[in-house]
Order: C-alpha cells, then sequence, then structure tokens
C-alpha cells in the first residue's frame, strides 16, 4: 500500500507565485529572510548594501546574487525587502517613490517593528503592495539565523486584501503570523525593546556582580536559573516570582 503524502501546511491556493526577490540593506535581517525565501522556492535576484560587513553578509547567504544600487534591487524584483534601520525606512521609500523605482504590482516589504503600512504610503500611492512583516527575534547576520526562523513570530500588518499573501510568506519563511493592528505597532514594539533589552543589561548586571563575589565561570552559574525563570516567567507571568523577594524575606533584601 502507498504511503499518503503528507499534507502541505500551505493549501496550493493560498501560496504566493514564486517570486523573484530584492533586499535593500544588507544588514542581519534582510539576507537571512532572502535566504529562508530561496529555500522555499523563491529566487533572490539582487541585494543593495553600503558598508564592508553588509556586503560580506550577503556574499555569505546570497552567494551569486549580485549587489547592486537600491533602484536596480526595484527594477529586478517582484518582492522587495526594506531592511534598513527604523529612522531611514521614511525616507528611503519616498526617494524610491519620487525617483519612479517602484513599480505597480510589487510586493513592498519592510521588517521594522515600529511601523505598520502606513510608511509604505508613497510606494503604496505609486502602486505597490505594501506589507509590514517583523520578525520577533535577534540576528546574528549568519546562517543560523536561516535556522532560527523557524517558529519565529512575525507582527504583521498588511491591508485586508494581502492577508493571504502575508500570512503565505511568513509561513514560507518558517515564521508563525501574528497580527498588529496599525495604531498598535508603537505599543508592540516597546514591549519587545523593553523585555530583550532589558534581559541583556539584567543578564550583564548579575555576570558582572558574580565575577566580583569570585565566580570563574558566571555564565555557567546563571544559565540553568535564567533558562529556567524565563520559561516560568513566560507560562506564569509574575506567579513564578521566586527568591527572598516572594518570600517576604526582608532582611535578606536588606542586606
Amino acid at each position: 500500500m502507498n504511503a499518503t503524502a503528507p499534507k502541505d501546511p500551505l493549501d496550493a491556493r493560498d501560496r504566493p507565485a514564486r517570486l523573484t526577490v530584492g533586499v535593500v540593506g544588507a544588514g542581519r535581517v534582510g539576507p537571512a529572510l532572502a535566504a529562508s525565501l530561496a529555500l522555499a522556492g523563491h529566487r533572490p535576484v539582487a541585494v543593495s548594501g553600503v558598508s564592508d560587513a553588509s556586503r560580506r553578509r550577503a556574499a555569505d547567504l546570497l552567494p551569486d546574487v549580485p549587489l547592486v544600487t537600491p533602484a536596480d534591487v526595484l527594477a529586478r524584483a517582484d518582492l522587495v525587502l526594506l531592511t534598513v534601520p527604523d529612522d531611514a525606512l521614511p525616507g528611503l521609500v519616498e526617494g524610491l517613490a519620487e525617483t519612479g523605482a517602484v513599480r505597480p504590482g510589487q510586493l513592498i516589504v519592510h521588517t521594522s517593528g515600529r511601523y505598520g503600512t502606513k510608511v509604505l504610503d508613497p510606494a503604496r500611492r505609486a502602486g505597490a503592495l505594501p506589507l509590514a512583516l517583523h520578525p520577533a527575534m535577534t540576528f546574528t547576520g549568519t546562517s543560523v539565523d536561516v535556522q532560527r526562523l523557524a517558529g519565529c513570530s512575525f507582527g504583521v500588518t498588511a491591508p485586508d486584501e494581502l492577508r493571504l499573501a502575508a500570512e503565505a510568506l511568513v509561513i514560507e519563511m518558517g515564521g508563525e503570523p501574528e497580527w498588529i493592528a496599525e495604531e498598535s505597532r508603537p505599543l508592540y514594539h516597546a514591549a519587545l525593546a523593553l523585555g530583550a533589552n532589558h534581559l541583556v543589561t539584567l543578564v550583564a548586571q548579575s555576570m558582572e556582580l558574580l565575577r566580583t563575589a569570585g565566580v570563574a565561570a558566571p555564565d555557567r552559574m546563571l544559565g540553568p536559573l535564567l533558562g529556567a525563570a524565563l520559561d516560568n516567567a513566560l507560562r506564569s507571568g509574575d506567579a513564578a516570582l521566586t527568591g527572598p523577594v516572594a518570600r517576604g524575606d526582608a532582611g535578606t533584601v536588606a542586606a
């Protein structure tokens, strides 16, 4: 008896057509997303990068994909990933639209957590299809990022008519779409920054205190404790609090 083939999680009708993909801004995010889309059958065709580091990153993650100007990226790609710093995004979009680089029907995707699709209005007025797809993870700029996208949540904002296309692209990259309303993007981004940045600061401070106390390998000591604390906090919130504060040991806290 023939084995039944596993069902594809994406119905063929919901799959975006195979697209040519371009990246404007070869930081840590763009090349990784383009490489992930390549694994799903899309075809990276162009990337732009300014610094030597960005050019090396593009060469490592997107070998044989030519480095060109941003305008040339848009001329070659059906799907354009704008992966630049938040502050640079509005000006970039306006410049590309004003110079006629944007083509009608082109998918213009940014990966900023701060912005929804409104920042892409200049491109939309030129006929582009706007999507905001923000991967909620940190990136190393290496091939490890492509693997880590599996199961990563994406903050997604898009017009209703592009909802299926946005979800399909996220799923093809191995991610899980989480819909964020346009007006909620600043709050969404603040929550992620608060969690990630404060976590790094707290860990660094804890490690420094342990070194001062004479602990030779503070990372090894903290790893199991912090891993369990984070897991418990994600599961139980404030109820996961342990230690002298939770026990009410005022004397220990004062010491």
